[in-house]
Protein backbone atom coordinates (compact mmCIF):
# COMPACT_ATOMS: atom_id res chain seq x y z
CA UNK A 1 0.00 0.00 0.00
CA UNK A 2 1.55 3.27 -1.13
CA UNK A 3 1.43 5.77 1.77
CA UNK A 4 -0.28 8.83 1.98
CA UNK A 5 -0.31 12.13 3.80
CA UNK A 6 -3.17 14.65 3.54
CA UNK A 7 -1.87 18.38 3.02
CA UNK A 8 -3.96 21.05 4.77
CA UNK A 9 -3.18 25.15 4.87
CA UNK A 10 -5.17 27.08 7.66
CA UNK A 11 -4.99 30.67 9.18
CA UNK A 12 -7.84 31.17 11.33
CA UNK A 13 -9.95 28.14 10.70
CA UNK A 14 -11.13 27.14 14.31
CA UNK A 15 -14.81 26.18 12.85
CA UNK A 16 -14.02 24.32 9.79
CA UNK A 17 -10.71 22.45 10.61
CA UNK A 18 -11.71 20.16 12.79
CA UNK A 19 -14.28 18.27 10.35
CA UNK A 20 -11.38 18.96 7.76
CA UNK A 21 -8.70 16.66 10.26
CA UNK A 22 -11.31 14.09 10.83
CA UNK A 23 -12.59 13.38 7.28
CA UNK A 24 -8.72 12.96 6.93
CA UNK A 25 -7.66 10.57 9.79
CA UNK A 26 -7.65 7.50 7.47
CA UNK A 27 -4.10 8.82 5.82
CA UNK A 28 -0.93 7.93 7.29
CA UNK A 29 -0.43 11.30 8.36
CA UNK A 30 -2.28 14.46 8.35
CA UNK A 31 -0.27 17.32 8.20
CA UNK A 32 -1.74 21.20 8.49
CA UNK A 33 0.75 24.16 7.91
CA UNK A 34 -0.42 27.44 9.75
CA UNK A 35 0.53 30.73 8.88
CA UNK A 36 -0.05 32.75 11.63
CA UNK A 37 -3.57 31.90 13.28
CA UNK A 38 -4.48 33.58 16.38
CA UNK A 39 -7.39 31.55 17.42
CA UNK A 40 -7.72 27.86 18.21
CA UNK A 41 -7.10 26.38 14.87
CA UNK A 42 -3.49 24.77 15.83
CA UNK A 43 -4.64 23.51 19.26
CA UNK A 44 -7.79 21.53 17.51
CA UNK A 45 -6.27 20.17 14.37
CA UNK A 46 -3.03 19.00 16.77
CA UNK A 47 -5.44 17.52 19.41
CA UNK A 48 -7.23 15.57 16.63
CA UNK A 49 -3.73 13.96 15.70
CA UNK A 50 -2.72 16.04 12.71
CA UNK A 51 0.82 16.98 12.78
CA UNK A 52 1.09 21.00 12.98
CA UNK A 53 3.68 23.12 11.79
CA UNK A 54 3.88 27.14 11.12
CA UNK A 55 5.32 29.18 8.52
CA UNK A 56 4.65 32.88 7.17
CA UNK A 57 2.20 32.82 4.52
CA UNK A 58 3.77 33.33 0.80
CA UNK A 59 0.46 32.89 -1.50
CA UNK A 60 -1.65 29.72 -2.27
CA UNK A 61 0.54 27.99 -4.82
CA UNK A 62 3.78 28.85 -2.72
CA UNK A 63 2.25 27.85 0.60
CA UNK A 64 0.75 24.65 -0.89
CA UNK A 65 3.95 23.75 -2.10
CA UNK A 66 6.08 24.44 1.11
CA UNK A 67 2.93 22.24 2.36
CA UNK A 68 3.35 19.65 0.50
CA UNK A 69 7.34 19.85 0.69
CA UNK A 70 6.96 18.95 4.54
CA UNK A 71 4.54 16.41 4.33
CA UNK A 72 6.54 12.67 5.60
CA UNK A 73 5.25 10.73 2.39
CA UNK A 74 5.74 11.59 -1.96
CA UNK A 75 1.30 10.63 -2.33
CA UNK A 76 -0.05 13.56 -1.34
CA UNK A 77 -3.90 14.62 -1.22
CA UNK A 78 -3.99 18.26 -0.77
CA UNK A 79 -7.39 19.50 1.15
CA UNK A 80 -8.38 22.72 1.96
CA UNK A 81 -9.93 23.55 5.61
CA UNK A 82 -13.44 24.46 4.38
CA UNK A 83 -13.44 20.31 2.63
CA UNK A 84 -14.23 17.26 3.41
CA UNK A 85 -13.37 13.89 2.08
CA UNK A 86 -16.13 11.75 2.01
CA UNK A 87 -16.25 8.05 2.72
CA UNK A 88 -17.38 6.77 -0.62
CA UNK A 89 -14.09 8.94 -1.71
CA UNK A 90 -11.77 7.99 0.93
CA UNK A 91 -12.84 4.49 0.10
CA UNK A 92 -12.02 4.81 -3.75
CA UNK A 93 -8.65 6.78 -2.62
CA UNK A 94 -7.75 3.74 -0.60
CA UNK A 95 -8.14 1.60 -3.35
CA UNK A 96 -6.43 3.88 -5.22
CA UNK A 97 -3.16 3.49 -3.68
CA UNK A 98 -2.81 -0.38 -3.66
CA UNK A 99 -1.29 -0.18 -7.23
CA UNK A 100 -1.73 3.61 -8.06
CA UNK A 101 -2.10 3.75 -12.53
CA UNK A 102 -1.09 7.20 -12.50
CA UNK A 103 1.13 10.46 -10.61
CA UNK A 104 -1.67 12.08 -10.18
CA UNK A 105 -5.57 12.21 -10.25
CA UNK A 106 -8.41 14.93 -11.26
CA UNK A 107 -11.19 14.47 -7.65
CA UNK A 108 -14.35 16.62 -8.54
CA UNK A 109 -15.67 18.65 -6.28
CA UNK A 110 -19.37 19.27 -4.96
CA UNK A 111 -19.80 22.98 -4.40
CA UNK A 112 -22.07 24.11 -1.19
CA UNK A 113 -23.66 27.67 -1.29
CA UNK A 114 -25.34 28.58 2.04
CA UNK A 115 -26.45 25.13 2.62
CA UNK A 116 -27.53 24.19 -0.75
CA UNK A 117 -25.39 21.72 -2.93
CA UNK A 118 -24.52 23.52 -6.34
CA UNK A 119 -24.55 21.28 -9.81
CA UNK A 120 -25.16 23.91 -12.15
CA UNK A 121 -23.00 27.09 -12.78
CA UNK A 122 -20.34 25.19 -14.35
CA UNK A 123 -19.29 24.27 -10.61
CA UNK A 124 -19.90 20.35 -10.61
CA UNK A 125 -17.81 18.42 -11.25
CA UNK A 126 -15.32 20.84 -10.72
CA UNK A 127 -12.46 18.68 -11.47
CA UNK A 128 -8.86 19.71 -9.90
CA UNK A 129 -5.92 17.21 -9.16
CA UNK A 130 -5.85 16.57 -5.31
CA UNK A 131 -4.14 13.66 -5.56
CA UNK A 132 -0.54 13.14 -6.70
CA UNK A 133 2.95 12.23 -6.22
CA UNK A 134 4.86 14.96 -5.12
CA UNK A 135 7.99 14.23 -6.77
CA UNK A 136 5.63 14.22 -10.33
CA UNK A 137 4.08 17.23 -9.47
CA UNK A 138 3.90 21.08 -7.98
CA UNK A 139 1.25 24.00 -7.86
CA UNK A 140 1.84 26.84 -9.88
CA UNK A 141 3.71 30.18 -8.34
CA UNK A 142 0.32 32.24 -7.80
CA UNK A 143 -1.28 34.35 -5.30
CA UNK A 144 -4.82 32.40 -6.44
CA UNK A 145 -6.46 30.06 -8.60
CA UNK A 146 -3.50 28.28 -8.07
CA UNK A 147 -3.37 24.61 -9.84
CA UNK A 148 -1.35 21.44 -9.54
CA UNK A 149 0.74 20.74 -12.80
CA UNK A 150 2.01 17.62 -14.31
CA UNK A 151 4.10 16.58 -17.23
CA UNK A 152 2.41 13.36 -17.50
CA UNK A 153 -1.51 12.52 -17.83
CA UNK A 154 -3.20 12.64 -15.16
CA UNK A 155 -6.32 10.06 -13.85
CA UNK A 156 -9.68 10.28 -12.47
CA UNK A 157 -11.85 9.72 -9.60
CA UNK A 158 -15.57 9.03 -9.54
CA UNK A 159 -16.32 10.10 -6.12
CA UNK A 160 -16.39 13.87 -5.18
CA UNK A 161 -15.00 15.75 -2.25
CA UNK A 162 -17.29 18.28 -0.19
CA UNK A 163 -16.70 21.71 -0.53
CA UNK A 164 -18.59 24.20 2.06
CA UNK A 165 -18.05 26.95 -0.34
CA UNK A 166 -19.45 29.85 1.32
CA UNK A 167 -22.15 30.05 4.68
CA UNK A 168 -23.59 33.14 3.49
CA UNK A 169 -23.72 35.82 1.22
CA UNK A 170 -21.79 38.39 2.66
CA UNK A 171 -19.28 35.56 2.82
CA UNK A 172 -19.02 34.80 -0.44
CA UNK A 173 -19.08 38.84 -1.36
CA UNK A 174 -15.98 39.44 1.07
CA UNK A 175 -14.11 36.55 -0.47
CA UNK A 176 -14.60 37.59 -4.32
CA UNK A 177 -13.44 40.71 -3.35
CA UNK A 178 -10.55 39.80 -1.72
CA UNK A 179 -9.89 37.61 -4.61
CA UNK A 180 -10.23 39.87 -7.27
CA UNK A 181 -8.04 42.30 -5.69
CA UNK A 182 -5.05 39.23 -5.90
CA UNK A 183 -6.47 38.21 -9.21
CA UNK A 184 -6.91 41.73 -10.90
CA UNK A 185 -6.50 41.79 -14.60
CA UNK A 186 -5.52 45.39 -16.17
CA UNK A 187 -7.52 48.14 -16.33
CA UNK A 188 -10.23 47.91 -19.15
CA UNK A 189 -13.45 49.68 -18.92
CA UNK A 190 -14.74 48.09 -21.70
CA UNK A 191 -13.96 44.40 -20.60
CA UNK A 192 -15.57 45.96 -17.07
CA UNK A 193 -18.53 46.49 -19.35
CA UNK A 194 -18.94 43.80 -21.20
CA UNK A 195 -17.54 40.50 -19.84
CA UNK A 196 -19.42 40.84 -16.62
CA UNK A 197 -22.33 40.41 -18.60
CA UNK A 198 -21.39 37.44 -20.83
CA UNK A 199 -20.31 35.87 -17.47
CA UNK A 200 -24.07 36.10 -16.13
CA UNK A 201 -24.92 34.53 -19.40
CA UNK A 202 -22.55 31.75 -19.48
CA UNK A 203 -23.23 30.70 -16.16
CA UNK A 204 -27.16 31.35 -15.47
CA UNK A 205 -28.32 30.13 -18.99
CA UNK A 206 -25.62 28.10 -20.85
CA UNK A 207 -24.39 26.40 -18.09
CA UNK A 208 -28.32 25.71 -16.48
CA UNK A 209 -27.75 27.94 -13.49
CA UNK A 210 -31.35 28.16 -13.44
CA UNK A 211 -32.00 25.14 -12.60
CA UNK A 212 -30.92 25.92 -9.18
CA UNK A 213 -33.79 28.92 -9.15
CA UNK A 214 -32.76 31.98 -6.53
CA UNK A 215 -29.60 30.16 -5.99
CA UNK A 216 -28.54 29.98 -9.11
CA UNK A 217 -29.36 33.34 -10.24
CA UNK A 218 -27.42 34.88 -6.99
CA UNK A 219 -24.03 32.29 -7.71
CA UNK A 220 -24.68 34.19 -11.33
CA UNK A 221 -25.05 37.55 -10.20
CA UNK A 222 -22.22 37.54 -7.95
CA UNK A 223 -19.95 35.69 -9.97
CA UNK A 224 -20.78 38.69 -12.66
CA UNK A 225 -19.79 41.03 -9.94
CA UNK A 226 -16.60 39.53 -9.87
CA UNK A 227 -15.73 39.60 -12.85
CA UNK A 228 -16.46 43.36 -12.95
CA UNK A 229 -13.93 44.38 -9.97
CA UNK A 230 -10.78 42.56 -11.85
CA UNK A 231 -10.90 44.90 -14.35
CA UNK A 232 -11.76 48.06 -12.79
CA UNK A 233 -8.93 47.46 -9.65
Amino acid sequence: MTKLSVVIIARNEENTIAEAVRSSLFADEVLVLDSGSTDRTCEVASSLGARVLQEEWLGFGPQKNRAVSLARNDFVFVLDADERITQALEKEIMTILKHPEFEGYFVPRLNNFWGYDIKTCGLYPDYTIRLFDRTKARFNDVQVHESVQMKTTAGYVKNHLLHLAYNSIDAFIEKQNRYSTLHHKSKNKMKAMVNPAWTFFKLFILKKGFLDGWNGFVISKLYAQYTFWKYIK
